[in-house]
């Protein structure tokens, strides 16, 4: 058999053991239409790449790719390529610091190899698609595999924490935490733990967090709410002064669609209505945004809204009666 032939194979072998967690040495050579002992000569080529490729003996066993002390070259098909060039595309203007370099370095990577007819995929969807959400706050990319650990690991975690509320505005305070999740909603990264100290749970900002450390204490989990849920409603009521509660008249995926997760919260109600919760510092700029939206409105909360509301309407009806 050629050298380009035992190559070719060798590669083919490779895709398998990337496609599925474990084969036996029967199914390889029924896939490649080559005997055991072929299998094995290729496994042993493979190994010698730097490929860390584990073999289990007995009933069950078979052969593995593992990981290895350096990442080796990976084959991709036509489908992983492009969603891997596009994800790239879209890191490079991420919200983890230095992130976005090694983005593009790797889809320079990428791009080299990549054959032309893919490339021209790849590159048609950048050059029509535009990002909507605006540059967010850049996470250093240690402070998230320290928190991934700690929540992992079930570690506490103690940091200083900038407060952003009242007289107290820009002072850190220490606080020790036992971490459960990260969530990122496109803009920044927030952490949910329990606080030990207040003894509740809380949502910290980690462009806010000054000195991170993971102890040695370990901690038992406790049972906690859905971290996406909790952080959604910590981000839109929260940090503001009012917090409205309006009906609309739609269903709620039409208002998901105009409110992002981190602006307001979407309630389902009932007969063709859902309620959204929403935070804003000024009663006026609130009436203006809720009114934008396009739909019958009603407002349950807090009553100053329905004066602002019909504060807007008096200025809307002068500007209307203007028009000559």
């Amino acid at each position: 058999m050629s050298v380009e032939a035992t190559t070719e194979r060798v590669l083919r072998v490779l895709a398998l053991l990337q496609r599925r967690p474990s084969w036996t040495a029967a199914e390889l050579a029924a896939e490649l239409g080559v005997t055991d002992r072929s299998v094995r000569r290729d496994v042993e080529r493979l190994r010698a790449l730097g490929y860390p490729v584990h073999a289990t003996a007995g009933v069950g066993g078979g052969y593995q790719l593992g990981a290895g002390t350096r990442l080796p070259p990976l084959l991709l098909d036509d489908e992983e390529a492009i969603a891997t060039a596009v994800s790239l595309r879209m890191a490079s203007g991420g919200t983890v610091a230095g992130a976005g370099e090694a983005a593009l370095r790797a889809l320079a990577k990428l791009d080299q190899v990549m054959p032309p007819r893919l490339r021209a995929e790849v590159r048609a969807v950048h050059g029509a698609t535009e990002t909507l959400v605006g540059p967010g706050v850049e996470i250093d990319a240690e402070l998230l595999v320290t928190l991934a650990r700690a929540c992992r690991d079930a570690v506490r975690v103690r940091f200083r924490y900038a407060s952003r509320r009242g007289d107290d505005a820009g002072e850190e305070r220490e606080r020790t935490v036992e971490p459960v999740r990260m969530v990122a909603t496109g803009r920044r990264w927030y952490l949910m733990a329990w606080d030990v100290d207040r003894g509740d749970w809380r949502t910290f900002r980690l462009d806010r967090m000054r000195d991170v450390t993971a102890t040695t204490w370990r901690f038992r989990p406790r049972e906690h709410p859905d971290p996406v849920s909790y952080v959604q409603r910590s981000v839109t009521a929260a940090p503001y002064r009012y917090l409205a509660r309006v009906r609309l008249h739609a269903r709620p995926d039409e208002v998901r669609d105009l409110v992002p997760p981190q602006v307001g919260r979407v309630e389902d109600d009932r007969d063709g209505w859902c309620v959204l919760v929403v935070g804003g510092v000024d009663l006026d700029w609130l009436a203006v945004h809720i009114a934008r939206l396009g739909f019958e409105a009603e407002v349950l909360e807090p009553p100053e809204l329905r004066e602002a509301a019909a504060r807007l309407a008096r200025r809307v009806a002068a500007m209307a009666g203007t028009v000559r």
